[in-house]
């Protein structure tokens, strides 16, 4: 089943049927979201929610890649619905926040979600989705760093299932090969310039030195900038003593939302293994290079597959619920 031959060979369409059932699904689901979903049921929701992420920002400039990181990672497993927000307990067992992958998303994302929960359930009670309120921070700590505005449709349900188990392989980790990592894109129905887009979101942020220490230590990558290299080692030196020390992704401008990320890759400032990487794989190269001569390319490409990304196999309906406390599920 799933295979066609000519009488000389056979040719799978398992996977071509696959990318066009997540792109109608896509389709589907965002036919159900809209721009002014709370427009009535919860007029101060944009206000409520610029205030805070500006506030917490401000006060802390890490902000901005943790929720981006945690939107991310929620969107990737069983689709944007704020399972990645629940705590694990003993009738929960052990959720998606728990899987091992997940163990070092900043709680910073976590902190801000719950205090615009917290706001917006003072306005307007049990109206606004937590995967609503993560998907629109997400966007708008894009823009207050530099990067690209773009609309954010809602009317997301939270979702009722968050389990570990289900996170292994939907999340790109930093040992994985560049195929491996395209192909796992590829079966959510994402390309691999949008791919290439997406992991531009590491012009902002850090990450752990436990990461990237294989190649600074045990085996010295040889396409890592030599001073670079050095430098990282003499910053991880007691990764081992203190596993929260980290290194920034973007080593020039850490805090900028822009392609500097893109231009590093080419002059072996790259951090993680994967990201290096992208700039020597033949399908990927031409598209790195074209992202740091022409920020411009860069941001139409991000700003759209962020959308894309952010109605991915959404809830709707009866499919989730809207819950009073983003870290528990309501009938906890």
């Amino acid at each position: 089943m799933g295979v066609l031959s000519n009488g000389r060979s056979k040719i799978s369409i398992l996977p071509f049927l696959s990318t066009i059932f997540s792109l109608l699904a896509l389709v589907t689901e965002s036919s159900n979201l809209t721009k002014d979903y709370y427009k009535r049921s919860c007029p101060m929701f944009d206000q409520v929610v610029t205030q805070i992420v500006t506030t917490k920002q401000m006060d802390t400039p890490t902000t901005a890649a943790a929720v981006i990181r945690v939107f991310f990672h929620d969107c990737m497993v069983g689709g944007c619905d704020a399972s990645t927000l629940v705590a694990s307990n003993a009738l929960q067992g052990k959720t998606e926040r728990d899987a091992d992958v997940n163990l070092s998303l900043p709680g910073d994302a976590f902190d801000l979600v719950t205090r615009v929960k917290t706001a917006l359930e003072l306005q307007c009670p049990g109206v606004v989705s937590c995967a609503d309120i993560l998907a629109v921070s997400a966007r708008n700590l894009v823009k207050m760093t530099g990067g690209p505005y773009y609309d954010v449709l809602l009317g997301r349900k939270d979702g009722l299932v968050s389990k570990a188990s289900r996170v292994a392989g939907n999340i790109a980790l930093p040992n994985m090969t560049m195929t491996r990592i395209i192909d796992l894109f590829k079966a959510k129905g994402f390309t691999v310039r949008e791919m290439v887009a997406l992991v531009g979101a590491h012009t902002i942020g850090f990450s752990h030195c436990k990461e990237f220490s294989n190649r600074i230590f045990n085996q010295p990558d040889p396409k890592m900038n030599p001073k670079y290299m050095e430098g990282l080692r003499q910053l991880c030196a007691n990764y081992t003593k203190d596993p929260t020390m980290a290194a920034f992704n973007d080593v020039m401008t850490p805090g900028k939302f822009d392609n500097m990320y893109y231009r590093n890759l080419q002059n072996g400032l790259g951090l993680l293994a994967t990201d290096q990487a992208m700039a020597d794989d033949p399908r990927t190269k031409p598209i790195v290079d074209e992202f740091a001569s022409n920020e411009t390319a860069f941001f139409d490409e991000f700003a759209k597959a962020m959308k894309k990304v952010s109605v991915f196999q959404v809830k709707t309906g009866k499919e989730g619920e809207i819950r009073h406390r983003c870290d528990q599920f309501n009938n906890v």
